[in-house]
C-alpha cells in the first residue's frame, strides 16, 4: 500500500521577499560600489576620475537596454525561471570584471553586467505585489529594495574596504558571489507560477503607447539623477574637499545607506495612503538636501548629516515602480523593468553634469547644485503628468 501524498507548505511572503533582496544587495552593492571604487580603478588602470566615471554609465547604458529587451524577450517565460537566469548573468558579468585587464575591458564588462539589472527588479516587483493586499503593494516593493539600500550600508562599505586593502577587483568578486546566493535562494524559495494568461511581447510593448508612462519614467530619468550627480563624487569630495581619512570614506557611504534605509522603510507606508503627495514631497526634499550639500561639503559633521539626508531620497525608486505598475494596466512587466532603465539614465545624467561642473572648475561640492536642478526639473515633469491625467478626468 503507498504511502499517502505529503503536502509541503509553499514558502512564507517573508522568504519570498527575502530572497528577492538578497538579489537587490548583490545589485545595489555594484551599482553603488562602482562608484566608491572609482578613484582606486582609476589610479590602477592609468585614468582620471571623470573617465572612470564612463564605467557607471556603461552599466547604466547596460540596464537601459536591457530591462525592456530582456522582459519583452521573457514575457511568456515564467517569472522565477526568469528571475534565476538574470541573476546567473548578472553574477558571470560582475565576476568577470574582477579579471578586467584593461580600461575597456572593464567598460565592455559592466554594459554586460548591466543587461539583467532593471528585468530583474521589474519582474521581481510584480512577484512582490503578488504576494500582499492590494493596500500594501508599496511596502511590499519597499521590503523588496531594502536589499539595495542594505547594500549601501553593509556591500558598499564592504567593498570600499576590500579596494583599499586588498585591491578594487575584490569588490567584483564579492559581487559575483552574492548573485551565486541569490540564485540558489531563489531556485529553493521562488513561487513556481505559469505567465499570466495572455503575456506577450506584443502585449508588454504596449505600455509604450501610453503617455503617462512616459513622463512617469521621465521623473525619475531626470530627478533621481540629483541623487547620483552628487554620491557619483562622494567619495572624492570627502577626501578632496572635507580632507577626510580614507579610513573615513567607508563610514560615510554607509551612513547615506542608513538614510536611503530609513527612506524604504518609513516613505513607502506614506505613499500606500497617498502615492502622488509622496512622489511630490520626495523631489522637494531631494532638491533641498542636495542644494545642502554644497553648504556642508567642507565639514565632516555636516557633509555626513546631509547624506543621510539624500539617502533617504532615495526612496523614490520604489514608489514610481508602483506609479507605473497603476498605470500600466496589462503591460506591468515592461513598465516595471522600465523604471530601473529611467534610473539608470539618471545614473549617467547625473555623473555626467556632475562630472562637467567639476571639470569646468566649479570644485567637487558643485555636484550638490546639479543635483538640486535634477530634483527640480523632475517635479516640473511630476506636475506636467499631474495635470495631464486631471485634464482626462471629465472625459472619462
Amino acid at each position: 500500500m503507498s504511502k499517502p501524498h505529503q503536502k509541503h507548505n509553499p514558502p512564507s511572503a517573508g522568504w519570498i521577499l527575502f530572497a528577492l533582496a538578497v538579489g537587490a544587495f548583490a545589485i545595489g552593492t555594484t551599482e553603488f560600489a562602482t562608484m566608491s571604487l572609482l578613484p582606486y580603478f582609476a589610479r590602477d588602470l592609468g585614468i582620471d576620475a571623470p573617465t572612470a566615471g564612463h564605467a557607471i554609465s556603461a552599466y547604466a547604458l547596460g540596464v537601459v537596454i536591457g530591462a525592456p529587451v530582456l522582459t519583452v524577450m521573457g514575457a511568456r517565460v515564467p517569472r522565477r525561471t526568469m528571475l534565476i537566469w538574470l541573476m546567473a548573468m548578472f553574477s558571470l558579468f560582475n565576476g568577470l570584471c574582477a579579471f578586467a585587464p584593461s580600461y575597456e575591458w572593464l567598460i565592455a564588462l559592466r554594459f554586460l553586467s548591466g543587461l539583467p539589472h532593471g528585468a530583474y527588479f521589474g519582474i521581481g516587483a510584480l512577484v512582490a505585489v503578488s504576494l500582499v493586499p492590494l493596500n500594501k503593494r508599496n511596502q511590499a516593493v519597499g521590503r523588496m529594495f531594502l536589499g539595495l539600500t542594505v547594500a549601501t550600508i553593509v556591500g558598499v562599505p564592504l567593498a570600499n574596504w576590500l579596494g583599499q586593502a586588498i585591491g578594487w577587483r575584490w569588490g567584483f568578486a564579492l559581487v559575483s558571489v552574492s548573485g551565486l546566493l541569490t540564485m540558489a535562494l531563489l531556485i529553493r524559495w521562488a513561487p513556481r507560477a505559469a505567465p499570466p494568461p495572455g503575456s506577450s511581447p506584443r502585449r508588454e510593448l504596449g505600455a509604450l503607447k501610453q503617455g503617462q508612462i512616459w513622463l512617469t519614467l521621465a521623473v525619475g530619468a531626470i530627478g533621481f539623477g540629483g541623487l547620483f550627480a552628487v554620491y557619483t563624487y562622494l567619495a572624492d569630495t570627502l577626501m578632496q574637499v572635507t580632507m577626510a581619512s580614507p579610513e573615513t570614506v567607508p563610514i560615510v557611504l554607509g551612513i547615506f545607506g542608513i538614510g536611503m534605509t530609513a527612506g524604504n522603510i518609513l516613505v513607502p507606508k506614506l505613499a500606500d495612503h497617498a502615492l502622488m503627495p509622496t512622489i511630490a514631497g520626495l523631489l522637494i526634499w531631494s532638491a533641498a538636501t542636495a542644494a545642502l550639500f554644497s553648504f556642508t561639503a567642507s565639514s565632516l559633521w555636516g557633509i555626513s548629516v546631509t547624506v543621510f539626508l539624500i539617502g533617504i531620497g532615495g526612496a523614490l525608486g520604489t514608489v514610481l515602480q508602483t506609479r507605473l505598475m497603476d498605470i500600466a494596466r496589462n503591460a506591468q512587466g515592461l513598465a516595471a523593468a522600465l523604471n530601473h532603465s529611467a534610473f539608470n539614465f539618471a545614473n549617467a545624467l547625473g555623473p555626467l553634469l556632475g562630472g562637467m561642473a567639476i571639470a569646468h572648475g566649479f570644485g567637487w561640492a558643485s555636484t550638490g547644485w546639479v543635483g538640486s536642478l535634477l530634483a527640480l526639473g523632475g517635479l516640473m515633469l511630476l506636475g506636467l503628468s499631474v495635470r495631464l491625467e486631471r485634464e482626462k478626468l471629465p472625459n472619462r
